[in-house]
């Protein structure tokens, strides 16, 4: 992958600042070419990485990062960083096992201040790092880069109530920038918009603005001289919210205008307090193709960019999510008390089609995970049945509102658990780890783990008919391509089934069952063959087939639990609990995801290297029980 002239000399930010403007034009236009060469081999984020190119480059040109702190909202928009900050030459790697992170990570370079990837975080972090400067006495700015889609997030809006108040060594020294780039409710952005954000950001008017303040404080005219310059600037910026929260606030302009970023960053480089700019930008910009479809290349895989996404030559297998979504237009159909929401995750939850059938039962929240929900909650509450469809790892953000608005009250609200287990190039902070943990715990809910897409479309029917909290877990991309009916047929409640039966007559040799929870029956299956094992498709950790269990390590010199999820806690707990409970000593081995944080890279080497494929779940059997296993089980309890 080649680079242009200025890109070639650029190996840190300290090399950006010794660019003229005219230099800083023409370094964007390379920087752009290089994100959607390197984002066309690799696949990746794109959209949003395009229309941050000038903001990037401004931010590191005004401010001395590392000293100066830029923490990114989510981070899948800092591949211009990523570039800009040494890690050019490594782009080839990115999302790959070994390779860059497509998100920012502490342990792989100074410049990522903050590790990011969920959205809503950065104000929070930001303003952590401006106090611990002002406790420090260090001179250094933090800054908060933050979208619209995320400025929907409570937590961001907690941040700012705490952030424009005065607190311990009094109010911090924080910017945080809005990356607006879908609020259709934007005014203009032009030559006045432009003038004012210099006039709003220069040293003249704040001292103005607080040299009245002074003046005016304890006289009648204080008040209505506030209100008077609050309502004014409500007339022609929609700063209102954020004055109000104690930021001042400076914008919109344009931040793919260099000329408006470098002099008002400049000017808010040096203000005190929490500040707060508005920056209008455009996903995609530079591309054609992402600018029209920015939905469709805000993740593509590899692709040729002077021919864009093209449609695969034969039709790919239905993923879950798909399954998912036709199930809820079938569902929704069938019972009109249905509705469905999602945190700001229409398209990667499958809801599209649902919210053009079915408008007014749609609820897109935002992405406030707490809110979905409780809302959820308040619906069950009224009679009406609610799916929050929700990614694994987002339902950890409404854990307590599960618990305390949800569990307790035993309200039915299902949830459909996207993305569970690995989830291959988005690493740790997507992977669905720890939904069988974190949800088995909790009383009154109930947690289903379908095998493949068939079984799927009948866990939710049977989750959802039920009068109690369920969740369905099931992992991203395709399964193993069974078809579903078209019906709305239910599972037995809380029961597996033996899809294998060991060949091998007590006190021949080693009889070994293998437990499956979820999509790893099918390799579980496999290697069963190898070792001429029993198979149980679980179906349920919970409530657990408990009966099934005792039946076969009754049956069988040994047990072992297979599940894409985490051991402490999973399903293989569940097990070990039960066996426990019965009295039963049968050997137990647990397969599943280590005590700690999966890698990204791609998925069938991500599983193949935890042991979870065919031949990974054959070797740690034979390594566990090849030659140390007695053949005399224990007595059944009467």
């Amino acid at each position: 992958m080649g680079t242009s002239s200025l890109l070639q000399k650029i190996e840190s930010p300290a090399d950006l600042r010794r660019l003229s403007r005219a230099e800083l034009r023409t370094l964007a236009g390379e920087l752009r070419e290089f994100v959607l060469d390197s984002v066309s081999r690799t696949g990746g984020h794109l959209s949003s990485n395009l229309g941050t190119v000038e903001l990037t480059i401004a931010l590191h040109y005004v401010f001395d990062t590392p000293n100066d702190r830029i923490v990114w909202d989510v981070g899948h928009q800092t591949y211009p960083h990523k570039i800009l900050t040494g890690r050019r030459d490594r782009m080839g790697s990115l999302r790959q096992l070994g390779g860059l992170s497509g998100f920012p990570r502490r342990d792989e370079s100074v410049y990522d201040t903050f590790g990011t990837a969920h959205s809503s975080t950065s104000i929070s972090a930001a303003l952590g790092m401006a106090h611990a400067a002002k406790l420090k006495g260090e001179n250094r700015r933090a800054v908060a880069v933050i979208g619209d889609g995320a400025l929907t997030g409570g937590m961001a809006f907690e941040a700012m109530n705490h952030g424009g108040a005065p607190h311990g060594v009094g109010p911090a020294d924080v910017l945080v920038i809005l990356n607006d780039n879908d609020m259709s409710i934007s005014p203009p952005v032009g030559a006045l918009n432009k003038h004012l954000a210099r006039l709003m950001s220069g040293k003249a008017y704040s001292a103005v603005r607080e040299g009245a303040k002074s003046v005016l404080k304890g006289t009648p005219l204080y008040e209505f001289a506030k209100r008077f310059e609050e309502h004014t600037k409500g007339m022609v910026v929609p700063g209102a919210i954020f004055e109000e929260l104690g930021f001042t606030y400076v914008g919109p302009i344009d931040g793919h205008d260099l000329d408006s970023l470098i002099p008002t960053l400049e000017n808010l480089r040096e203000a005190k307090g929490p500040q707060f700019l508005h920056v209008v930008t455009k996903k995609g910009y530079g591309y054609k193709l992402a600018e029209a479809d920015p939905v469709n290349y805000h993740g593509p895989s590899k692709f040729d960019p002077a021919v864009g996404l093209q449609k695969p030559a034969t039709a790919p297998k239905p993923t879950f999510t798909q399954v998912f979504g036709q199930w809820l237009c079938d569902m929704a159909a069938a019972d009109e008390r249905l509705v469905a929401i999602t945190p700001a995750m229409r398209e990667g939850s499958g809801l599209v089609e649902f919210e053009k059938r079915f408008p007014k039962r749609y609820y897109d929240v935002g992405i406030a995970e707490q809110h979905a929900v409780t809302f959820a909650a308040g619906l069950a509450c009224e009679g009406l049945k609610p799916v929050v469809a929700i990614y694994s790892t987002f339902l950890q953000r409404g854990y307590d509102q599960l618990i305390h608005d949800v569990a307790i009250q035993n309200l039915p609200v299902t949830f459909a658990l996207d993305r569970a287990g690995i989830v291959g190039a988005d690493g740790a902070t997507h992977c669905g780890a720890f939904d069988i943990a974190y949800l088995r715990c909790i009383p009154n809910m109930a947690v289903l783990t379908p095998a493949d897409e068939a079984e799927c479309r009948r866990a939710l029917s049977t989750a959802f008919r039920r009068a109690q909290p369920a969740a369905v877990r099931y992992p991203r991309g395709a399964g193993v391509g069974r078809q579903p009916e078209a019906t709305l047929e239910e599972l037995p409640w809380g029961r597996g089934e033996v899809r294998r039966t060991s060949s091998i007559a007590a006190g021949a040799g080693k009889r070994i069952a293998l437990l499956a929870f979820g999509t790893l029956l099918y390799p579980a299956l496999e290697a069963a063959e190898k070792l001429d094992a029993t198979v149980a498709n679980m179906r349920f950790a919970k409530p657990l087939d408990t009966a099934l269990v005792a039946e076969l390590a009754r049956t069988h010199d040994a047990l072992v639990t297979v599940e894409e999820g985490c051991l402490p806690g999973g399903a293989g707990s569940a097990v070990g609990e039960c066996l426990h409970a019965a009295g039963l000593a049968t050997p137990l081995l647990s397969l599943g995801l280590p005590d700690a944080f999966i890698e990204h890279g791609d998925p069938v080497k991500l599983l193949a290297l935890q042991g979870l494929d065919a031949a990974g779940i054959e070797q740690s059997v034979r390594q566990r029980f090849g030659t140390h296993l007695t053949l005399v089980r224990p007595a059944a309890n009467h």
